[in-house]
């Protein structure tokens, strides 16, 4: 079980770090084609959302990599699985569907490491 979710974890922040990083760092303009619903929200909120996802990737795996504050793993897939939750329902909100496959699956990865991570087992 241990091996499946540091995959699970390299494969979820491999995927926030890329998200988050984009977010970042390109302006407004260059995401919107891609993500349309930047255009609903500032530039400053749109970088914290960046910022929030590129932080939750290295808490799923920085603290396992170093022994140090491991409760981090499970507390960042947590808030990586509300960010998603809040992601989904905003694109509901807006009707549109096709985003929450996405959501889904991101969701359902960052809650079997929370799961799995906060468990009274440790793994």
């Amino acid at each position: 079980m241990n091996v499946l979710l540091w995959i699970l974890q390299g494969l979820l922040a491999l995927a926030f770090l890329a998200a988050g990083a984009m977010k970042t760092t390109q302006p407004k303009e260059k995401l919107a084609p891609n993500m349309p619903w930047v255009n609903d929200f500032s530039t400053g909120t749109v970088k914290l959302v960046g910022i929030a996802e590129f932080l939750g990737a290295l808490g799923l795996v920085l603290p396992g990599l170093f022994g140090i504050a491991v409760i981090l793993t499970p507390v960042a897939a947590a808030a990586l699985a509300l960010v998603m939750v809040l992601a989904a329902a905003y694109h509901v909100r807006k009707g549109e569907y096709a985003s929450l496959g996405i959501n889904g699956a991101l969701f359902l990865i960052a809650a079997v490491i929370a799961w799995g991570r906060f468990g009274p087992w440790p793994l």
